[in-house]
């Protein structure tokens, strides 16, 4: 039964710190491709009554500048009107992490959620957890408009954002006020004219901490000059250190304070890699999240913005975020979790970033193209795909493609393409 997922596979079932490089540094050189799921799986649908309003919605959203609908989307969300997830989960499906239950292992990525204003809202449409921010300690516009770009026919978003945040006071309140139930993460970041990088991480994480679920130190976006050379084994050393000593000082108890992430991107080379690999497991980092926005430009990019300055997200991210999350999972012997993002839109998506290592996996970009009823439909999917390898839930799949040898396990490998 394990060999169903392969047997599928083989059937096809300031600027210079953000300019897009045609040709990147070296990197990882192994690549994990993702399975055609679109074509094995069935497409993304939900119930009609989520279903119809995006479809009438989405040509109207795509005619307006993409910010201005990213507003009007979370409009819609605090009105009631973008729907609500029917019915409990596939049991197959939780898993346990840190000491929290996840109903599910998929997630909304930061970015979607900035300033924590519709993360409950996010929840009761199904994610298994959402994650807030990034928020900088003080208010902050981020770089100039236009700053984002949707890349339609390659499934792709470009933004240049630079880290716009009102700042950690409404977020905090929003954070202390929430009612309901459900995983929130909060995701901090630096003000662009802060000299001492660490300093705004640690009062962004002491503000965040009694409020959170966990905590993640975004060290990897490709917007903010010189936030990227935090990843640097020095530099992230020394950060981390900071931050978990500010985590121990604000957490409301100091015996269980929430799990503490770093959020790397993917253009890392394989010794940068092996460098964070060795310093999260020797400072008591809980776990990573790989990766983020690429400032590379994959071969194949048609639309006329597939030159505009920032980090790309979407479909074709998801070669690149795959084969540095799996690099990360074997450097790291799988003895830390590690969150998956960048490039899902499938079921079939979610399950190669999972069975590559990832503990959990996060969406954001594929929602721009594909709605709310996205998120039921990857949970549906991965339902299936774990049912069909004979997995008992989602922990069981973590890795094996590891364990197993990507030699004989990867799509790439075995050269399924597919027409995504």
């Amino acid at each position: 039964m394990r060999e169903s997922y392969q047997n599928r596979l083989n059937e096809g079932a300031p600027r210079d710190e953000f300019q897009p490089r045609s040709t990147p540094r070296a990197r990882i050189v192994s690549s994990i491709e993702c399975p055609p799921a679109a074509r094995a799986l069935s497409p993304p649908r939900a119930s009609n009554r989520l279903m119809l309003p995006y479809r009438l919605l989405a040509p109207v959203l795509h005619r307006i500048d993409p910010e201005r609908a990213h507003r009007a989307a979370l409009g819609a969300l605090k009105l009631g009107i973008a729907g609500r997830a029917r019915g409990p989960d596939d049991p197959r499906l939780a898993c346990t992490l840190w000491g929290l239950g996840f109903a599910n292992p998929i997630g909304l990525a930061a970015g979607f959620d900035k300033d924590a204003e519709v993360f409950e809202h996010m929840l009761a449409l199904g994610f298994g957890f959402v994650e807030a921010g990034s928020v900088t300690p003080r208010p902050q516009p981020g770089n100039p408009r236009p700053r984002l770009f949707r890349l339609t026919e390659d499934g792709a978003v470009i933004n240049r954002f630079g880290f716009n945040s009102r700042g950690l006071d409404g977020f905090v309140a929003r954070l202390r006020a929430r009612a309901g139930g459900g995983i929130v993460g909060a995701n901090v970041g630096k003000n662009k004219d802060t000299e001492d990088a660490a300093a705004d991480y640690v009062q962004g994480i002491m503000a965040v901490c009694p409020y959170a679920d966990y905590l993640v130190c975004n060290v990897s976006s490709p917007n903010t000059p010189g936030l990227r050379g935090l990843q640097a084994r020095g530099a992230i050393s020394a950060l981390l250190a900071r931050v978990l000593e500010a985590r121990a000082r604000s957490a409301p108890d100091p015996d269980h304070p929430p799990p503490l992430l770093a959020k790397v991107g993917p253009d890392l080379t394989e010794e940068q890699v092996c460098d964070i690999a060795e310093v999260v497991l020797g400072c008591g980092v809980d776990g990573l999240i790989v990766g983020n926005t690429t400032v590379s430009r994959p071969s194949g990019l048609r639309s006329r913005h597939r030159e505009e300055a920032g980090g790309l997200s979407g479909r074709p991210l998801l070669p690149l975020a795959n084969a540095c999350l799996a690099a990360m999972y074997r450097y790291t012997r799988g003895r830390i979790p590690i969150i998956g993002c960048g490039g899902v839109a499938s079921g079939a998506d979610a399950y190669a970033k999972i069975r590559a290592g990832a503990s959990l996996v996060q969406v954001y970009s594929a929602l721009v193209f594909h709605g709310p009823q996205l998120v039921q439909a990857i949970k549906r999917d991965l339902a299936r795909l774990l049912a069909a390898d004979g997995f008992e839930n989602v922990a069981q799949a973590v890795g094996v493609d590891q364990a197993l040898g990507a030699a004989s396990t990867s799509p790439a490998a075995t050269g399924a393409q597919g027409d995504r």
